[in-house]
């Protein structure tokens, strides 16, 4: 058997993969393959960053709807999510706010096992409508949710202003406020 076969081989076997609750002890390996997985160049309009303080946050905030999907010991896929109420409003809305899976476990079911769990963790909160969004020109995203039953898709616009060069130009201003004080002294005699 060649190399190749083997490899290919490997990708036909399924992993026996288990979805289970984050725990604290997940976070670093859960960070590291979201940031794989969510760079700048793959999602350069991302509204949300994918930063330590992103996991965290959720993990903190919301740590019963934080999955990851485990294959022999290793974090291979995980989905963060959380819920929102508003007020005077009877409606509490789930939203899945990160959904990643390792690249060389795609096309295993982990993604669906991941949102099934998911999903069913907010119907036993009592989340009456679930929302998820993603990038328009991602179609695979797109796919996997509409094949997980969303739909009513709505078009949504980010704009972004890029405030690097005010922020020099003030830092220049300061560098310059250093050298002349502001607070002058008088002295009297």
């Amino acid at each position: 058997m060649t190399a190749m076969q083997e490899i290919m081989d490997s990708k036909k076997k399924k992993a026996l993969v288990t979805v289970r609750q984050m725990e604290i002890d997940d976070l670093a390996a859960v960070f590291h393959l979201g940031e794989r997985l969510f760079t700048a160049r793959e999602a350069p309009n991302l509204y949300r960053t994918w930063d330590e303080y992103e996991v965290i946050s959720l993990f903190q905030s919301d740590s019963e709807f934080c999955l990851v999907a485990e294959d022999e010991e290793k974090i291979v896929g995980f989905a963060l999510g959380t819920t929102v109420t508003k007020s005077h409003s009877a409606w509490k809305y789930g939203y899945l706010v990160w959904l990643g899976i390792d690249p060389t476990y795609h096309g295993q079911g982990i993604a669906s096992k991941l949102f099934h769990r998911f999903r069913d963790l907010m119907l036993s909160d009592g989340v009456r409508i679930l929302l998820v969004d993603t990038e328009a020109e991602n179609l695979a995203a797109l796919h996997f949710f509409r094949k997980m039953g969303f739909g009513n898709p709505q078009e949504h616009i980010y704009l972004a202003l890029n405030l690097d060069p005010q922020l020099k130009q003030k830092k220049g201003r300061r560098a310059n406020d250093k050298t002349h004080s502001r607070y002058r002294l008088r002295y009297d005699d």
